[in-house]
């Protein structure tokens, strides 16, 4: 790890790691099914736009990438009712376990608030349910399609704020 200090900025802001965020979230989520750089690059574009709802947060420590988290309106085919969502977190392996992704999921849910939405959404694997819940998420729902993944949701006034 470096002891400089990791801040988070919006990807508009830091356009440079463009780059290293599609291809961490693409290795993560997206190639093991098959799909081929372009299509996450396409998306992650759309979280460029200044009048879009969608935002692309990355923590970095300098020049160096550290980690990212999103909100986009749905990441669950089983719930496209709900929405918005925090989704693709990743933190490099250097990074983990010091706070780093808890903060960047924590802003990343506060600005979902702050657009005004009562309740964000968040979907993951259950071997990080102690994680979510740490962080003050709830969990709505488990074995939730092929992934059997855990819902939760976080709503206003029930959020912490990241210490990032």
């Amino acid at each position: 790890m470096t002891d400089q200090t990791i801040v988070v900025s919006d990807l508009r802001d830091a356009p440079h790691f463009f780059d290293s965020v599609a291809d961490r979230v693409w290795r993560a989520w997206w190639e093991p099914h098959g799909f081929p750089l372009d299509h996450i690059t396409g998306l992650l574009r759309a979280s460029l736009a200044e009048d879009e709802e969608q935002l692309c947060l990355v923590a970095h420590a300098g020049d160096r990438f550290v980690g990212t988290a999103s909100v986009i309106a749905s990441d669950l085919e089983e719930r496209p009712d709900l929405t918005p969502w925090v989704a693709a977190v990743w933190v490099d392996p250097p990074f983990r376990r010091a706070g780093v992704g808890g903060d960047i999921v924590l802003k990343a849910a506060h600005a979902a608030l702050d657009t005004g939405a009562d309740t964000v959404h968040l979907c993951a694997l259950p071997g990080k349910r102690a994680f979510y819940e740490r962080l003050g998420w709830r969990l709505d729902e488990s074995d939730v399609g092929e992934d059997r993944l855990d819902v939760f949701s976080m709503g206003r006034g029930s959020h912490r704020r990241a210490s990032i």
